[in-house]
């Protein structure tokens, strides 16, 4: 169980649960945002000293049904309750994290050219990508494997912040999704390194890492400025195979009457 991080996400939702969403008064003697240990406990059935020593990171036991009633009282959507299961070592057993590439995924990014395609490892190791994602993102080949990271490279390449449109939403949204995605490998000692790396490389990265946000994956338009093919628009898929669930298949799929594949394999 990773209990300081469990502590400091049950914080920060507990701070962004206003009172009114359980039908408590607000009061004019709350110090600090969102409900008081002492609600929180009562509305999720436990006892007010279990409930802090959980906040305080102390060695006690947890079970599903609590942490369940926790999520509820949290208002805790699918990744936050999956985030704070996995936490608590209660979550689905995580995939292989170092399994290698198979051969038949890096086929298959193949298949969907001209779109831009690439394969994510466990880390978001970026380990494998088609002709256009190439051409969309050429800095790649020039990458040793510690740095070939897709966390990495949006907070840290030069080019790649000036070529994601509204940067700032997307390397949040990423991040967001990189925590979900990795909390059973928190402990692992290339993810370690790679957050700490990134806490003194980006400085966005370090104001918004303690946040503990973490959100699922979103099908969503994603928009670029590249410096040969111009203004760039598609539809950001991702797929999980499920023989190799550690893999995720990312896909840039062709917008309804937009040329923009055509133009960057130009």
């Amino acid at each position: 169980m990773r209990r300081a991080d469990l502590a400091d996400f049950l914080r920060q939702c507990r701070a962004a649960v206003e009172p009114a969403q359980h039908g408590l008064p607000a009061g004019p003697r709350r110090r600090a945002p969102g409900l008081r240990r002492e609600e929180v406990a009562l509305l999720a059935g436990v006892s007010v000293t279990w409930y802090t020593w959980l906040e305080q990171g102390r060695p006690i036991n947890v079970s599903r049904s609590v942490l369940d009633a926790l999520a509820r009282t949290l208002l805790l959507d699918d990744a936050q309750h999956d985030h704070l299961l996995a936490l608590a070592d209660l979550g689905d057993a995580s995939p292989a994290a170092d399994d290698p590439l198979p051969d038949a995924l890096v086929r298959a990014i193949e298949a969907f050219s001209p779109h831009p395609a690439y394969v994510l490892g466990p880390r978001w190791e970026y380990l494998a990508w088609n002709e256009s994602q190439g051409r969309l993102y050429p800095q790649a080949e020039q990458l040793d494997d510690a740095h070939r990271n897709l966390l990495a490279i949006v907070f840290t390449d030069p080019f790649v912040r000036a070529l994601i449109t509204d940067w700032p939403n997307e390397a949040r949204n990423m991040l967001s999704q990189f925590r979900a995605d990795t909390t059973a490998l928190r402990g692992d000692p290339t993810v370690v390194e790679l957050v700490e790396r990134l806490q003194v490389e980006s400085a966005e990265f370090a104001a918004w890492w303690p946040r503990h946000d973490v959100s699922s994956f979103h099908t969503r338009l994603r928009r670029y400025r590249h410096p040969v093919a111009g203004d760039l628009c598609f539809e950001y898929q991702q797929f999980t195979p499920t023989e190799w669930p550690g893999f995720r298949v990312v896909v840039q799929l062709p917008v309804p009457d937009d040329d923009s594949a055509a133009r960057l394999s130009s």
